[in-house]
């Protein structure tokens, strides 16, 4: 069955709009005043979102002392760190959101990164470009080039992507690491959102992003 998500995108004061499907959807899948962990948090839309309107205790961690600046400017919670090396100092199930957004592609170790993320939090949201999407295969098939994926249009050497996955991809890790599934959507270009169990085989192929909702088992 489609899915069907309304609404606009998340945005802050002072920053332009953002066309973000993800962050849309990722907001209406996070509980009224919980506890909220985004890791990679760019400039603060989803932060500053959450806060406005369903009242979260929001904390950030980012890369990128300009997005740090962006967001600390806006009164929003937020420090500067590496997901790769400083989500180790959490201590276990401190949120009950943990959200990683189109950021797990650009890590050094991404098992360890959703390992840290479901033991941080008591779920962990996750969204991804999927590289298993059609376009990407005949892009590389018949072209025979990387493909430039994305919205800032890099080419590959200078891309920050250098761990790139495909939906089945991470739902082997989410496998191994004896992780619970409790909810996959696939989106499409046009923004619409599928269920992945819904969807099949077919969402590897189809599906332009993914998000999955993850607990431990």
């Amino acid at each position: 069955m489609k899915t069907d998500y309304s609404g606009t995108a998340p945005q802050i004061p002072g920053v332009s709009t953002l066309s973000r499907r993800d962050l849309e959807i990722i907001a209406d899948m996070i509980d009224q005043g919980s506890r909220v962990l985004d890791v990679g948090c760019g400039n603060g839309a989803l932060l500053d979102y959450l806060g406005r309107n369903k009242g979260v205790d929001g904390r950030g961690i980012e890369l990128s002392q300009a997005g740090v600046n962006a967001c600390v400017a806006h009164g929003l919670s937020v420090i500067q760190g590496d997901a790769d090396t400083d989500l180790e100092h959490y201590p276990d199930d401190a949120f009950d959101f943990v959200v990683l957004t189109r950021t797990l592609q650009a890590t050094r170790n991404p098992r360890e990164v959703v390992s840290h993320l479901v033991r941080i939090g008591r779920h962990a949201i996750v969204s991804f470009t999927n590289f298993g999407h059609w376009r990407v295969r005949i892009e590389m098939m018949f072209g025979g080039r990387m493909p430039v994926v994305g919205e800032d249009g890099a080419s590959w050497y200078d891309t920050p992507n250098i761990h790139l996955c495909t939906i089945g991809d991470f739902s082997t890790l989410c496998d191994d690491l004896g992780l619970r599934v409790q909810r996959a959507l696939s989106l499409s270009h046009s923004g619409s959102a599928r269920e992945l169990k819904s969807a099949g085989a077919a969402a590897n192929i189809r599906g332009e992003e993914a998000i999955f909702v993850l607990t431990r088992e």
